[in-house]
């Protein structure tokens, strides 16, 4: 099945894109897709660190994707 993922802020920078289309199996969870995110993008090695959201809602680990869902990875900001 095929799913967007996007990418922002440093996960854009250590993907080399902001967005692109990932082939994966049938009832991948959210976090089979962070290994599989990992192993593609070793420089996403801290993957776990990041948020996640599916569909503009933020998910948990145990979320099971489904075909075409947009999928955000977030990294952790700090400001002031």
């Amino acid at each position: 099945m095929k799913i967007k993922i996007l990418f922002f802020g440093i996960t854009a920078d250590f993907t080399g894109s902001n967005s692109n289309m990932f082939n994966c199996e049938e009832n991948i969870t959210v976090k089979e897709l962070k290994i599989a995110l990992s192993a593609r993008y070793p420089k996403l090695k801290n993957i776990s660190e990041f948020a996640v959201a599916v569909n503009e809602e933020y998910a948990e680990d145990d979320l099971i994707l489904d075909e075409n869902d947009i999928v955000a990875i977030i990294p952790p900001v700090s400001g002031g």
